[in-house]
């Protein structure tokens, strides 16, 4: 029997040996024992990363939601496979077995099959985070269709851009969505999409808000009446381990978003095994991810990880400040919540809110905590810590990126210590290396460079779509036979990895590399600063000087701000020193950030060189009405 569930340290330096020294008897050993195969590989990898290419599991048959679905009917098919939290707490939550959801993935599917989707088409999906989102995923999968889902916050333009570059010819989405207090009209901005999208020939509808909505004949149908007329059942489309399963656009740094391949195989191995490990997940825990599935996150950790593995898993429709800042805390107290993953942004957010929203929930059932999108600062580590763990849940710092699929370097709680703002050590099977800038590996420990990996994971994104020299250039021509994450990291004297931001945040000063995230955990300690983040712009003397852009807290907003300037450079300096002190800094009341929680410094990047001409497409952001505040008042 394998290793499917570490317990321990020394277990774990032993599987991961074994996984780094035998990567094929490994992985094959995993994909044999906790998996269902129609057909088993001729080969379980071949790789080239010249070219690059990969391929794990050729020519074993499969489908994925026999994995994620019918194989758990037998013995937990009465078992609740989501439960569906509301965006308003008076709505009642839904419970899905896992056989009402083998059955409702195959009406979605026979809709489809209906409306003319067949193996190897792309299909958008545009939704809020409602079950329809994962059963359109799930029945997607069943017939072998590609999905897309694009987040349901971004705009007409950007929803364009995604549907004709890789050709989708149906949309799924819904006439309106809730987030918070408001009401936001989905249908409308898919009709302005449409405009644009000549090669979609059909758009389902699913009633959520119950607004009224534009139906376009011929091309407009509501989902509800199609699915109440579908057959409940549906054979799986036998798909090969290579076939694409989904394509996830994530921006590129000149704007154009990148649409990341996926495949079958590899990508479910992986992502079940890491999440049956790094949350340490048993048979009835309530497992919570508050992400969107309109990002990486919630492909691999709402739907196909949990599923895969026979969890419960909550998918939350709401935001964690409605209808108050106690929502997240209620709602764990509600499901009694036993591994909880959210993102930093969230943390600091609530952090800056007062315990008087924690403490009136129970959250005595949280085993583990854990984070995602970005490094998590020390102070926001030391705050969820104490105070939603209580000390005693491990917290995850989990690094990983759309083009890898799964989580890369992380803790295994119960097994790994922790240590703050670190996300210790790689994850089985993934080895990592530091590369200097002349192309050559770091030896050791206590040393920083440029993060790569040397070896291929079953996971790994395969290509862009439609352009796989792109693919080639982005990710495998930095340095020779590895992949360039575009990260750089630390690795301290136990070896454990701390992430340390973009390469590209990386800013020469004085002809000192300065990375933008130790400057920034030494501004946020500063008890007035909520949130910082540093950009380079171009200086006569020094070649790069630092520009801060700093949030404060509410006990920082009636300061004088040339003393809280002085105060936080003197931060700076006792921490790292006055090398990275800061040559301008701008109070704002917001960073732009994607929806993930990821701050665009490209952008912060032009407005404190003011080369504000060319943003690009600033819609998708999370909250593009910040950019013009902060241009309006840059420091000159």
């Amino acid at each position: 029997m394998s290793n499917y569930h570490i317990k321990h340290l020394e277990e774990y330096f032993q599987v991961y040996r074994k996984s780094v020294r035998d990567p094929e008897g490994f992985w094959e050993e995993i994909a044999e024992e906790h998996f269902v195969w129609r057909k088993k590989w001729d080969n379980v990898l071949s790789w080239d990363f010249e070219k690059p290419e990969v391929k794990w599991f050729d020519g074993a048959k499969l489908n994925i939601t026999e994995n994620c679905l019918d194989r758990h009917i037998p013995t937990r098919g009465n078992k609740t496979a989501i439960i569906f939290e509301p965006n308003d707490p008076k709505e009642e939550t839904q419970h899905i077995t896992y056989r009402e959801l083998h059955q409702q993935v195959s009406r979605m599917a026979n809709v489809l099959k209906e409306q003319g989707v067949g193996k190897g088409d792309r299909v958008c999906i545009y939704l809020p985070m409602i079950p329809e989102l994962a059963i359109a995923l799930l029945a997607c999968a069943r017939i072998g269709a590609i999905h897309s889902v694009v987040f349901a916050g971004f705009s007409s333009n950007a929803l364009s851009t995604r549907i004709n570059d890789c050709d989708c010819k149906l949309v799924i989405t819904s006439d309106g969505s809730y987030r918070g207090g408001k009401t936001l009209d989905l249908k409308a901005i898919v009709d302005a999409a449409m405009d644009d999208c000549p090669g979609v020939s059909k758009v389902l509808v699913v009633k959520r808000t119950g607004g009224s909505v534009n139906m376009k004949e011929g091309r407009d149908l509501w989902l509800q009446p199609l699915l109440d007329n579908a057959y409940a059942d549906c054979n799986a489309e036998i798909m090969d381990a290579e076939d694409p399963l989904f394509i996830l656009y994530t921006s590129g740094s000149t704007g154009k978003p990148k649409g990341m391949v996926h495949s079958c195989g590899g990508y479910m191995v992986y992502t079940a095994y890491t999440f049956k490990n790094i949350f340490q997940y048993r048979e009835n825990d309530v497992y919570w991810c508050t992400a969107d599935i309109g990002w990486i996150t919630g492909h691999s950790y709402i739907v196909y990880g949990p599923l895969a593995n026979g969890a419960t898993t909550v998918m939350f429709e709401g935001v964690p400040s409605y209808p108050d800042y106690s929502r997240f805390w209620e709602v764990v107290d509600k499901h009694k919540v036993n591994q909880f993953y959210t993102a930093p942004t969230a943390i600091r957010a609530l952090a800056k809110e007062g315990l008087e929203h924690v403490e009136k929930h129970d959250l005595s059932s949280l085993k583990i905590l854990g984070t995602v999108g970005e490094p998590i600062n020390e102070e926001a580590w030391h705050w969820y810590n104490n105070n939603i763990g209580k000390g005693k849940s491990p917290i995850v710092d989990t690094w990983w990126q759309t083009e890898t699929g799964g989580v890369m370097i992380s803790p295994i709680p119960y097994v790994t210590p922790t240590t703050p703002t670190y996300a210790t050590l790689p994850f089985i099977g993934i080895q990592p290396t530091l590369m200097d800038e002349k192309g050559e590996e770091i030896k050791g420990n206590q040393v920083s460079g440029r993060l790569c990996i040397k070896f291929p994971w079953p996971s790994m994104a395969r290509t862009i779509w439609g352009d796989h020299k792109r693919y080639r250039e982005t990710y495998f021509s930095a340095y020779d036979n590895k992949y360039f994450t575009g990260d750089g990291a630390l690795r301290d004297a136990v070896g454990y990895y701390r992430i340390t931001g973009r390469v590209d945040d990386v800013i020469i000063v004085s002809g000192h590399n300065l990375g933008t995230a130790p400057i920034e955990d030494a501004i946020n300690e500063h008890p007035a600063v909520a949130e910082s983040a540093i950009v380079g712009f171009p200086h006569d003397v020094k070649g790069n000087a630092l520009y801060g852009f700093v949030i404060l807290k509410d006990i920082g907003e009636s300061r004088d701000r040339d003393n809280l300037r002085k105060e936080i450079n003197q931060q700076i300096t006792e921490q790292i020193g006055p090398i990275a002190k800061l040559d301008k800094i701008q109070f704002v009341s917001g960073l732009p950030k994607t929806r993930s929680g990821k701050i665009m410094r490209r952008i912060l990047r032009k407005i404190a060189g003011k080369d504000t001409d060319n943003l690009g497409d600033i819609s998708t952001l999370l909250n593009p009405e910040v950019v013009t505040e902060i241009m309006d008042n840059a420091i000159p």
